[in-house]
């Protein structure tokens, strides 16, 4: 098991810090803290040292009883510089909460007290989970620190969105929860454990999954039948393959993948809000939601009722062309990714005129009319279509039918094709069939 160290900043999510390391010690890890003066006007240091059973520190002149030792680990003869010790000793740094302060001097080499010192110091990975008011989250000078760290190889996880600490506040900047810190940890270990198996390791990939609602009135809602299944996958391989995901989940009947960070969104105007706002920080985005093509013109406020009416008109307008929007935003280096669902004959011809038309890097296209490979199934049968030709890949679980999606990706970014023959009676990644190029 791992040496962790916890460094802990001022905020309210400070408890939580409490149950991650509850978390950690139960799985085995061992663990020291490290507070910053503020933390401990919310969390005790008494409150750390009896869950890891190791000294905290706060003061870079404080000193460490266990000399930068953790639990389980024999003392040096001499008092080494703990802010030094700490960090050579640990196998992985974390910081949580990860306040917009300490973000911000991370991101400009900082080192005003222990916590950013040992930071500094520090040869081992290093992730942080932010923690801060939304409206201080989404700061132009917090997003490109965030930026900064992560472009240095530093792992970013969450912050959810949901209810903050002020009253009547709600939006992105709670905390990961303890579980999904510790779930991003052991997977950091088991990647730096691993090499150079984790292909998409230090890529950002921002996937969006499920259906959208479009609201009638306070209760009824213009719909879809997608269940999110393909996009939860599609994150699911991705953070396997050493990636860091968001995923923009839109009415999901499955649930999200352990560890990434989720944008829950009802609408189209919703699922558009939220992936502008993680777009630009992403060098992957894979499109697998079904986003309504028209939506209601207004939306009643109340519960339109059925009584006294002998028929209901509602006007459908456009809804907003996500994906399109981002496209004419992209940046150099990022990676556009489409889905075309389609209904019989026809698919591939409309699949390529979306690449061309939208100025997509690949579409995957699949024909939904087969029930077994439509909304909500386990399975699905795709066409990866690049600007240079088609793949086709074999009716397979969707968990498989990601990962043959993920390696086109990565093909598309190193500039490279496969050309693999089709055999009917291979595993389903295998059954690859390049198809003549559509121009």
């Amino acid at each position: 098991m791992a040496r962790i160290l916890l460094g802990v900043t001022g905020g309210i999510a400070a408890y939580k810090s409490l149950e991650f390391v509850r978390l950690a010690d139960s799985a085995g890890h061992s663990l020291r803290v490290i507070q910053t003066p503020t933390s401990q006007r919310f969390v005790g240091a008494a409150s750390f040292e009896a869950l890891t059973g190791a000294p905290v520190l706060a003061g870079e002149f404080e000193e460490d009883p266990a000399r930068g030792t953790f639990p389980g680990q024999p003392a040096p003869a001499h008092r080494p510089l703990h802010h030094l010790q700490l960090v050579a000793n640990a196998d992985l740094y974390v910081i949580a909460p990860a306040s917009a302060n300490t973000i911000a001097k991370l991101a400009h080499g900082g080192a005003d007290n222990l916590l950013t010192t040992a930071a500094l110091a520090a040869k081992c990975p290093l992730l942080v989970a932010p923690a801060m008011n939304n409206h201080m989250y989404e700061h132009a000078a917090t997003q490109a620190n965030l930026a900064l760290l992560r472009e240095r190889g530093v792992a970013v996880v969450g912050p959810d969105s949901g209810r903050l600490a002020s009253r009547g506040e709600h939006g992105a900047g709670r905390m990961a929860e303890p579980a999904e810190i510790l779930a991003a940890c052991e997977r950091l270990l088991a990647q730096q454990a691993s090499g150079d198996q984790v292909p998409m390791r230090g890529l950002r990939v921002l996937v969006t999954a499920g259906g959208t609602r479009e609201p009638i009135d306070a209760v009824r809602f213009v719909g879809n039948r997608s269940s999110g299944r393909m996009g939860v996958a599609l994150a699911a391989a991705a953070q396997a393959r050493g990636a860091e995901v968001t995923l923009v989940a839109a009415n999901l009947a499955v649930d999200a993948p352990d560890g990434v960070t989720v944008r829950r969104v009802g609408s189209a105007a919703e699922l558009g809000e939220a992936c502008r706002r993680e777009f630009p920080h992403c060098d992957v985005l894979v499109m697998a939601a079904a986003v309504a093509d028209f939506t209601p013109a207004t939306a009643a406020p109340g519960k339109l009722k059925k009584a006294g009416r002998d028929g209901l008109m509602i006007e459908l307008v456009p809804a907003p062309d996500v994906l399109g929007g981002l496209a004419a935003e992209r940046s150099a280096g990022q990676t556009l990714v489409g889905f075309a669902a389609e209904h019989g004959p026809g698919m591939l011809a409309y699949a390529r005129e979306k690449l061309e038309r939208k100025g997509l890097d690949l579409v995957v296209a699949n024909d939904v009319s087969d029930p077994a490979v439509g909304f909500d199934s386990e399975s699905n049968e795709v066409v990866v279509l690049t600007r240079t030709g088609e793949v086709h890949v074999g009716r397979a679980p969707k968990t498989e039918i990601a990962d043959a999606i993920l390696d086109a990706v990565m093909r598309a970014r190193g500039g490279t094709e496969a050309r693999v023959e089709d055999d009917a009676q291979s595993a389903p990644r295998q059954r690859l069939r390049a198809l003549p190029t559509r121009l």
